[in-house]
């Protein structure tokens, strides 16, 4: 597919990409990535795609797939700022954070009218999305299979407005139910774990198909079949980026999404007799009454609390690595240079 200038809007470039450029930056062109791979990333701009190499000092690990950059053809110059992220902290340990998908205006958060559907599980995805400054909706497949009442209801209360639908994701009419969110311009992502239909949704969106595996009976879950990212064309005019299914969904730094998440609880917080409560036993918990008046549900404020301590965690362990890093720069450079150095 080749690509004229006027094709930058269709990709999603805007006036807050475009007002990031600089007179020194006269001699590159927008392009947004489309794969990021060990040692470079694939865009697509004004003349088609491209390979770029990456300059020093810019791993691929600081590149997300959906970015926006200026290169000269070759060469990744430099990134222009987001105008959305999606990120989780990364698996293992440690608390760096993995980027999954930037500049994305929706994001379908695609689950199963089965064992496999999980609010906590929404719950995180939803916390993302409104941490990223993505706009969220969820998706449940295999509605064709069973009642779905009960799971949509489920859905709903945990969206807090977002969009909840309910299809098959076999059926070409469920692709025309999301075509509203990546037409001309638009971008959307797909998460969800492993085998709840999200390829054959892709697919259904792109005119690409792809295998797919069995479901599973143990868990309700089908195996992986999606195993990396990518910006591809949707039949409406748009762009999607799928993402393989995650073992791990652990947040990053996301006390904007929680809250935005659990708004209801955050703004009976507010109204509690102490600025530091914790919601458990503290005399004038605004939270814990309405828990016993039966307008907030205990599973719910037990799931908010879990992801604020979590998040916490997470905020502090990277702050005290970012110490202990500044504390040894300081060693190094204050230790007496060793027999043979040259000053």
């Amino acid at each position: 597919m080749r690509m004229t200038v006027a094709d930058l809007a269709d990709l999603g470039w805007s006036a807050r990409f475009r007002d990031q450029i600089t007179p020194d930056d006269s001699l590159l062109r927008p392009a947004r990535i489309a794969a990021v791979h060990r040692d470079r990333v694939d865009a697509l701009g004004e003349d088609g795609p491209l390979s770029l190499t990456l300059p020093p000092g810019l791993m691929t690990g600081a590149v997300a797939v959906g970015d926006w950059a200026l290169t000269d053809g070759t060469v990744l110059h430099r990134l222009l700022d987001r105008q959305s992220v999606l990120m989780r902290r990364a698996a293992g340990r440690g608390v760096d954070r993995q980027l999954i998908a930037a500049n994305l205006d929706r994001l379908a958060i695609i689950t199963s009218c089965n064992g496999e559907f999980n609010v906590a599980r929404l719950d995180r995805y939803l916390a993302l999305a409104h941490a990223g400054g993505i706009a969220p909706a969820i998706i449940l497949t295999r509605a064709d299979r069973t009642d779905p009442a009960p799971y949509l209801a489920d859905a709903g209360r945990a969206a807090r407005g977002a969009p909840v639908l309910a299809l098959d994701s076999r059926d070409p009419a469920a692709a025309r139910a999301l075509a509203h969110w990546c037409g001309p311009g638009q971008t959307l992502g797909l998460v969800g774990s492993s085998g709840v239909g999200k390829s054959t949704l892709a697919g259904s969106l792109t005119g690409i198909q792809q295998q797919t595996g069995p479901i599973r009976e143990a868990d309700a879950r089908g195996r992986h079949t999606t195993s990396a990212r990518f910006l591809i064309r949707t039949l409406f005019g748009g762009w999607l980026i799928d993402t393989p299914g995650m073992r791990e969904l652990r947040l990053a730094e996301a006390a904007a999404g929680i809250g935005a998440t659990f708004d209801d609880l955050d703004a009976l917080a507010l109204t509690c007799r102490f600025t530091n409560c914790g919601h458990d036993s503290e005399p004038g918990c605004a939270v814990r009454a309405a828990v016993s008046a039966g307008t907030i549900d205990p599973d719910r404020l037990q799931r908010w609390r879990k992801l604020i301590a979590e998040d916490r965690h997470t905020a502090e362990t990277r702050h005290e690595a970012r110490s202990r890093s500044r504390s040894f720069g300081k060693t190094v450079k204050a230790a007496p240079p060793g027999k043979g150095h040259r000053r």
